[in-house]
């Protein structure tokens, strides 16, 4: 299983979307596949063929690289990803009190 991680954000390779899926729209034309809550950077993609994918009723995210593309963020070290779909996920952290979103 091919797995890429930069910050909180954690995309897995994984052979097929769930059904329901739906286009997610650009911003400024990249695809952001997570805000920062605490500095507002972004991580994103800005390969114009690629797309993203959202299901309404879950949330699941999934990336579609038809080509490889770099996944950039202001504070981390870009990464290189080869062609192929992915989930995208967030890194969960425990704390005694719950289970919380990583804060990037």
């Amino acid at each position: 299983m091919m797995q890429y991680r930069q910050g909180d954000v954690f995309l897995v390779r994984v052979r097929s979307r769930a059904p329901g899926t739906e286009p997610a729209a650009r911003e400024r034309g990249r695809l952001v596949l997570a805000h920062g809550e605490a500095t507002g950077h972004a991580h994103v993609i800005r390969d114009e063929a690629a797309e993203l994918y959202v299901q309404p009723k879950s949330g699941r995210r999934y990336l579609r690289l038809v080509k490889p593309a770099r996944l950039d963020h202001e504070e981390h070290t870009p990464i290189e990803l080869p062609a192929g779909l992915y989930e995208v996920r967030r890194q969960i952290e425990y704390t005694p009190e719950e289970l919380r979103t990583v804060a990037d």
